[in-house]
């Protein structure tokens, strides 16, 4: 298996798409402070430097959180916290994390951070953007930027005639949520999504680059999928353009091609832990156990049911539910 897609495996889709396209990134979500920067200058992730001031994770919360330093058009550093929050509920506590991190890099590397959020939540009415306290002799307003994804549901052909990686990021978000309980619309809309790829004309590591992250979101149950992937193939031949093999797959087939090896049971189990582990977040071992020991009718019950999880909890219920016992 090769590097890029054992990464692709275990670390979320956002931060893939986020170190392949940064620029882009900022130019699409947050252009004010695009505009500070000089591109031409080479920019660096501090994945090293993030790590030491994330000291706490959230069990069952999923983030994709990058630590940029950046040049600034008039020559000094600055250093960009772009976090994205995966979970599909709001969070009480959100502003003051963002405050806290900020806080936690000015206090370890002395360099103030500019902190952005991007909001993958299907809430409209949550938008935090301030953490602020006020007593008589001694106050703080800590304000973030942050996008929500949901306004862009307003903006549609704005984003079907935009160029930008980032749209399609956010079509790919928003047709996932739309059709939670739908999956043929949702195969639909992947093969529609897809193809809008070759459409544009993009250079072949960006179709890729990108399929893989509508391919990662959209997860279909795996009658829809093979169906899916038999007609995409069709249309690749037609085309005469063989971008995509079963190889570079991230999603069903290439856990079905390790079922083979592993035995039918043992391939379902691998199969149903990468799906959860992309709709809820790293699995605690403990959980993961409790998958293993279901039996292949339940893992192919879990295998559906999934599609509708979108936190830890969901899956905890699930099993209280249907596992007989631990």
């Amino acid at each position: 298996m090769s590097e890029e897609l054992q990464r692709a495996d275990n670390d979320s889709p956002w931060k893939e798409i986020l170190e392949a396209y940064f620029p882009q990134a900022m130019q699409f979500f947050f252009p004010q402070t695009a505009a500070l920067i000089n591109w031409e200058r080479p920019y660096e992730f501090l994945d090293k430097e993030f790590q030491q001031i994330a000291r706490e994770a959230e069990l069952g919360r999923r983030y994709a959180d990058k630590l940029v330093k950046v040049w600034q058009i008039q020559g000094d550093e600055i250093w960009l916290l772009i976090h994205v929050e995966i979970q599909a509920k709001s969070e009480d506590n959100f502003a003051q994390r963002m405050f806290t991190y900020n806080l936690r890099i000015f206090d370890k590397f002395a360099k103030p951070a500019i902190s952005l959020a991007i909001l993958c939540d299907a809430d409209s009415t949550w938008r935090p953007n301030e953490y602020s306290y006020n007593y008589p002799d001694c106050g703080l307003h800590f304000r973030f930027g942050t996008v929500k994804l949901l306004d862009y549901q307003n903006r549609w052909i704005e984003l079907e005639r935009s160029d930008n990686p980032f749209a399609t990021v956010v079509m790919a978000h928003l047709k996932t949520q739309q059709t939670n309980k739908q999956p043929g619309e949702r195969k639909n809309w992947k093969f529609s999504l897809i193809r809008r790829l070759y459409e544009q004309g993009l250079q072949e590591r960006d179709i890729r680059n990108l399929y893989r992250f509508i391919d990662w979101v959209m997860i279909l149950p795996k009658e829809l999928e093979a169906e899916f992937w038999q007609e995409f193939k069709q249309f690749e031949q037609e085309r005469s353009m063989s971008y995509i093999t079963t190889g570079e797959r991230i999603g069903y087939e290439r856990g079905k091609e390790e079922g083979k090896q592993e035995g039918k049971q043992e391939g379902e189990q691998t199969l149903v832990i990468r799906q959860l582990q992309k709709r809820v977040g790293e699995l605690p071992q403990e959980v993961q156990q409790r998958i293993q020991s279901l039996s292949l009718e339940q893992l192919e019950t879990l295998g559906e049911a999934l599609l509708d999880f979108s936190a830890i909890a969901d899956l905890l219920n699930w099993l209280q539910a249907n596992q007989t016992s631990f």
